[in-house]
């Protein structure tokens, strides 16, 4: 299973949802994400944090406050005895603030440049792996890169599930929360990929 990995979104998929996050002292675990990562670490997958933050785009918040949060989170969630493989963000906004940050690039979320970075560090399999967050975007990633795709509830879950089925968004499974969708990638084991011959 070592070349499985779990991508995960950061707010309202881990972390309680703070619009634009600032600062290390309002990270918030929501109940029950470090026990879906632990159940993560004990199935053997790689789990790796991938994020938008154009705030830093916008200019609400520097790269080096980002570094601060994700610290803070880490350490809370191995206080809870969940491991974090890797974390990578997309700083980017195609509209937004300045050069280099102002681009339209390939890694913010629905793209997979994120995902495919991880994918080439970690030695992870996409086609296997899962894509587990709260917003369209989410699902939209996980779809693209050929991942099994999950929604939670929780952050803004809810109205983006609407939001998909409005688009026509094909989503595998609706979780409650993080460690129900860490539950049902336990029951439904590997998955199955057509073998190619020659």
């Amino acid at each position: 299973m070592n070349n499985i990995g779990v991508f995960l979104d950061r707010d309202g998929t881990i972390n309680e949802e703070v619009d634009f996050l600032s600062s290390p002292n309002h990270v918030r675990l929501i109940p029950g994400s470090a026990e879906g990562i632990h159940l993560a670490n004990e199935l053997g997958f790689k789990v790796f944090i991938v994020t938008n933050q154009s705030g830093i785009a916008r200019g609400l918040f520097t790269e080096d406050q980002v570094s601060k949060i994700h610290q803070t989170l880490l350490q809370k969630l191995e206080n809870r005895g969940a491991h974090i493989d890797g974390i990578f963000y997309c700083p980017h906004h195609p509209e937004n603030g300045k050069p280099p940050y102002r681009k339209d690039c390939g890694c913010r979320k629905p793209n997979t440049g994120m995902l495919s970075r991880a994918a080439k560090e970690y030695n992870v399999n996409l086609k296997k792996s899962f894509v587990v967050g709260d917003k369209m975007i989410d699902i939209q990633t996980g779809n693209n890169a050929g991942a099994t795709s999950i929604l939670v509830l929780t952050g803004y879950g809810k109205q983006e599930l609407e939001l998909c089925h409005q688009n026509k968004v094909h989503i595998d499974y609706v979780a409650s929360d993080l460690l129900d969708a860490m539950k049902y990638i336990k029951r439904i084991g590997l998955k199955e990929q057509p073998q190619i011959t020659q």
